[in-house]
């Protein structure tokens, strides 16, 4: 993945972070999406980063998993 990608990547995911925090811990359904989305492209790069970048979008994964789980029981 080129670095514009991995920064649209970052603010997509953060973006959708912070909408949520926002709100309370509360997502719409297309909120909820754009981040399962997240969590897709997240796993297939993180292990192609390097040291630094895994632990940063590692991260991301963590609070993206967590948010989803939250809104999915």
């Amino acid at each position: 993945m080129e670095g514009i990608d991995m920064v649209m990547l970052d603010a997509t995911a953060a973006g959708c972070l912070s909408v949520w925090l926002e709100q309370k811990g509360l997502a719409d359904d297309r909120g909820l999406a754009v981040l399962a989305e997240c969590e897709q492209r997240l796993n297939r790069v993180i292990p192609g980063l390097d040291a630094h970048g895994r632990e940063y979008y590692q991260r991301l994964l963590d609070m993206t998993v967590l948010v989803l789980e939250t809104n999915h029981p």
